[in-house]
């Protein structure tokens, strides 16, 4: 049975979720299926209902995290139509999304080459939809770049998840993407900057 056809139960539900909390606080490649278990106070059997492996299991808590995460940003999206203030808004909301994660998360996943992956890609989707919004912004004569303002944003978001943004200018990441979308927004003809 497929990760997608198992049905979503009021108890799997609650495990992932408590999965979801416990990876994101501790990390997962040094948790054993009968730590996890322990941890959540169920049987390995109800941690199988999720997936039938801890390899299937670390990947489906992580694109839940992901899917989530994406589900919180978009609705906060949705709230706001000022074009300019839309690029504001979305990388607040990631960075808000974000930051229940620690350290020894960001870390696993990258050891973890499944994780790693759902990553990658949700990267690669953000700073397509950076793109898409500079693009909104900015309208069809415009001298920015939105492919390049994405390129740049997934590189910074990079650099903010990894850890890398903080220990090179001990910002911390909320402050990182209030950056990014102070640097991108003043390149939008006719933004008037406003005080982060």
């Amino acid at each position: 049975m497929s990760l997608a056809q198992r049905r979503v139960t009021p108890r799997r539900a609650a495990v992932l979720e408590g999965l979801v909390d416990l990876f994101l606080a501790e990390g997962f490649l040094d948790f054993a299926v009968e730590d996890l278990a322990a941890r959540l106070q169920c049987s390995k059997s109800t941690l199988y209902t999720v997936a039938p492996s801890k390899e299937q299991l670390i990947t489906a808590v992580v694109r839940e995290f992901f899917r989530s995460s994406t589900e919180q940003v978009e609705a906060r999206l949705a709230a706001e139509t000022d074009p300019v203030l839309r690029i504001r808004t979305y990388l607040d909301a990631i960075a808000e999304a974000l930051s229940p994660a620690s350290a020894a998360f960001y870390a696993d996943v990258n050891e973890f080459a499944p994780a790693r992956e759902i990553y990658l890609h949700n990267t690669a989707v953000a700073a397509r939809r950076v793109q898409d919004l500079v693009t909104q912004a900015t309208g069809p004569q415009a001298t920015m770049d939105a492919t390049f303002i994405g390129a740049v944003a997934a590189a910074v978001m990079s650099s903010i998840q990894s850890g890398e943004m903080e220990a090179t200018t001990s910002l911390n990441d909320a402050t990182a993407y209030r950056l990014l979308a102070d640097l991108i927004t003043a390149g939008v003809p006719g933004h008037e900057r406003k005080p982060s």
